[in-house]
């Protein structure tokens, strides 16, 4: 059996992942109050688009170590370009409409890409093998990483703090703050309200692609469907955390990975809980603690940042 040390470090690793795409969920929301239930399967495009460079782009048995930058940049540009078309395509023209149309929407989107994926990539109706990189596994203590969890651990810090830094000292960062503030009000102020929504959404597809090669190198494998339960836990996380709010989104994601891993683990050694434990009950708890955090403190566990504007 895992130590407890053991399974708080997968706990946080797995949390991490969940706030790099929730990231995407909580930026649109907060600029524009929309809900994207396409981000999951942005989050899984990105991981095929870097499987894709790796497969397809470069040459046969190209080092790890040189082929990474490349995946990602590769994942990011086709994650990127997904969210920026849904946004200029699907949710623009229903800016207007009532709330329903664009949720509608985006879960019709989410179908689509999937569908697209399952239907035209190569063996993606089987888990597609990602290439792993070379190394490990490294043991601090009783603690034991692989490689993917190396990067992992690395990446989410250096997102979180771009974006942090981002939006606090960039001219386009107040921008958006701003705009989530009050739409109307930054427009007659000059601020290009278009772009900065399209900006929220590039961002986030970023995140996700971030994310998805995360996952590809901590699992060993993708999978067409990859993106519909990461991205509804995600969405799980932004709400655990305050929807709107981008540092509640990492927050939330930590808790909701660490609920999840804590309760799969320990859950069966509870006396007449036996049944309730291992990994096939990690979903039931972790909307166990949503609906709890909901009942108690609705705003999140870091509170909203901007104001409902319905």
């Amino acid at each position: 059996m895992h130590t407890l040390p053991q399974q708080l470090a997968n706990g946080l690793l797995l949390g991490s992942m969940y706030g790099l795409i929730a990231i995407g969920y909580t930026m649109v929301y907060g600029i524009v109050q929309l809900i994207n239930f396409a981000h999951g399967e942005i989050f899984m495009t990105g991981a095929f688009g870097g499987l894709t460079v790796y497969l397809y782009v470069l040459p046969d048995g190209i080092s790890m170590w040189i082929a990474l930058p490349l995946m990602l940049i590769g994942g990011a540009l086709v994650s990127v370009l997904i969210a920026l078309g849904a946004e200029r395509f699907a949710y623009r023209p229903l800016r207007g409409a009532p709330r329903l149309a664009p949720l509608i929407t985006a879960i019709g989107l989410s179908l689509a890409l999937q569908q697209a994926v399952f239907n035209w990539y190569p063996k993606a109706k089987n888990d597609e093998v990602f290439p792993q990189i070379p190394g490990g596994p490294f043991h601090v203590g009783s603690i034991t990483f692989g490689t993917g969890d190396i990067f992992l651990i690395t990446a989410a810090p250096l997102c979180m703090a771009a974006l942090a830094l981002f939006v606090r000292s960039s001219r386009t960062g107040r921008a958006m703050q701003a705009t989530a503030q009050d739409p109307d009000t930054a427009q007659l102020m000059g601020i290009d309200t278009n772009r900065i929504i399209m900006i929220a959404f590039a961002i986030g597809g970023l995140f996700a692609a971030v994310a998805g090669i995360a996952w590809g190198l901590k699992y060993g494998s993708i999978k067409y469907e990859m993106g519909f339960q990461a991205g509804l836990k995600a969405f799980t996380a932004a709400v655990l955390g305050g929807i709107g709010n981008i540092y509640g989104a990492m927050i939330g994601g930590v808790v909701l990975g660490l609920a999840e891993t804590m309760a799969s683990a320990y859950i069966s050694n509870v006396p007449g809980m036996e049944q309730l434990g291992g990994s096939g009950w990690a979903n039931v708890w972790a909307f166990v603690l949503l609906i709890l955090v909901l009942l108690f403190r609705p705003q999140g566990l870091v509170g909203e940042r901007v104001a409902d504007r319905a």
